[in-house]
């Protein structure tokens, strides 16, 4: 079971980083300051605190009366323990003590030519605790204004690094889609050089490496399908001219499957090497649909929903569908529907649908999807429709339409197979646009759709 990932922007993670950074040095120093602050403030004021008490210890001493002065008192139980254990050994000291609740109480005690103890205690109050808390007050806005301004610092930061791995993986994803003419290092622009160029250089250099290979295996096949047509076609002049039978038929067959074969790579390669282009005319696609699919397959059923106007190459077109519609009766089984809506084309079968493998990945060469290769093609088919649909602009999917329900006919209209071609809006001004179209393409309305105009090829 895969566990929820918590996705967050590098800005975010680069403003908490700082942030948090930020927020434990400013604490650790506030803590410093405030602790070197208070036992310097404490410090002094016990050498006050004993300024004081040597001062009424020379009054007393001096005085007749024997009065302490300046609130000092004669053996005063309350004096902590270790104040009175140094002062019995004839020393002088002070001492702070720190209650539970309230102010720190500093003592100051000396011992008097008598034995006797002279004390004097207060409370640090006043102007040093006033003082005190300003000093935490300073520090506490100090760190918040550290805190924030970590933060604004870090999504400044973090947002400048951000858009541009957004833009690098925005010319990545360009590249992947087929548009290699795109640099990801021209894509991210900017001055300033960090760890990002060396990725998008990086990136660049595989897709100059991908190119090379792909174009090299691209002219390697292109030269050996040309190659190969010289000979096909004495051979399938040779096969015309055996004696009539059965040898003869399967040899003259054999040797069509070879030629088309070859003019299928042919058609591929070119259509890879993206330098075909589209012969635009302005047709009534309804009707150029009804019209071509009554030769290409005359057991189909054609449904033109909406009739339009598009401006496309109609030999490319056909071409597109003559293949979706071999593919269909071959691999699925009747009926074939083809139903034209606006710029939209759908060829439907009733068989068992695209094999996940072309669903995810989409059409592959020389993979049809049946266990038995003998007499089912090469799996060219549809990717051929697919290059000629980027020559036109367009763009081809596959999906399966819902599985029929247990006991349920081909006639009840589902399951099965579905191609659906969208044609552009605008004519393709060079090869590799794409069609400004929605794709969503639902399973409802078959039924309304049956209800249009329907016209049998």
């Amino acid at each position: 079971m895969r566990k929820p990932a918590l996705r967050t922007g590098v800005r975010w993670k680069i403003s908490i980083a700082i942030a948090g950074v930020g927020a434990l040095v400013a604490m650790t120093l506030s803590l410093v300051v405030h602790n070197a602050a208070r036992v310097s403030m404490l410090d002094n004021a016990r050498d006050v605190q004993m300024d004081r008490v040597l001062l009424a210890q020379r009054w007393y001493e001096q005085s007749k009366n024997k009065d302490p002065r300046f609130n000092t008192k004669i053996n005063d139980p309350a004096v902590p323990k270790d104040l009175q254990k140094l002062v019995r050994q004839g020393r002088r000291g002070s001492y702070v003590h720190e209650p539970a609740e309230g102010p720190p109480e500093i003592w100051a005690a000396v011992p008097l030519s008598n034995g006797d103890v002279l004390s004097l205690h207060s409370q640090f109050a006043g102007r040093s605790a006033t003082i005190i808390q300003a000093l935490d007050r300073a520090l506490i806005i100090g760190s918040v204004s550290v805190v924030f301004g970590g933060c604004a610092l870090g999504v400044l930061i973090g947002g400048s690094l951000s858009r541009r791995l957004r833009k690098a993986a925005a010319a990545a994803g360009n590249v992947a889609q087929g548009n290699t003419d795109v640099r990801v290092r021209d894509a991210i622009g900017g001055v300033v050089r960090d760890e990002t160029d060396e990725l998008a250089r990086a990136v660049d250099a595989l897709t100059d490496a991908l190119n090379a290979r792909i174009e090299a295996e691209r002219r390697v096949t292109a030269d050996i399908a040309h190659e190969l047509r010289t000979p096909v076609t004495g051979l399938l002049t040779a096969a015309e001219l055996l004696p009539p039978g059965r040898p003869a038929e399967l040899v003259r067959d054999r040797a069509q499957a070879m030629r088309t074969l070859v003019e299928d790579v042919l058609e591929v390669a070119r259509l890879d090497s993206a330098s075909e282009r589209a012969e635009l005319q302005e047709i009534a696609l309804g009707e150029f649909v009804a019209r071509r699919v009554s030769v290409l397959a005359s057991d189909a059923v054609v449904y033109v929903v909406h009739e339009s106007y598009v401006s496309t190459d109609p030999r490319r077109l056909e071409r597109i569908l003559g293949n979706l519609l071999a593919n269909a009766a071959k691999h699925g089984k009747q009926p074939v529907e083809v139903t034209v809506e606006g710029r939209v084309v759908r060829v439907r079968d009733h068989g068992p649908g695209f094999p996940e493998e072309l669903l995810a990945e989409g059409p592959s060469r020389f993979r049809t999807g049946a266990s038995d290769r003998a007499g089912q093609g090469h799996g060219l088919g549809l990717t051929i429709a697919e290059g000629q649909a980027r020559v036109l602009g367009a763009r081809l999917t596959f999906r399966n339409a819902n599985a029929a329900p247990e006991g349920a006919t081909a006639q009840d209209g589902a399951g099965g197979a579905v191609a659906v071609l969208w044609l552009p809006e605008h004519a393709p001004t060079n090869t590799g646009s794409f069609a400004v179209l929605s794709p969503a393409d639902g399973d409802g309305g078959g039924d309304r759709r049956q209800r249009q105009r329907q016209r049998r090829s």
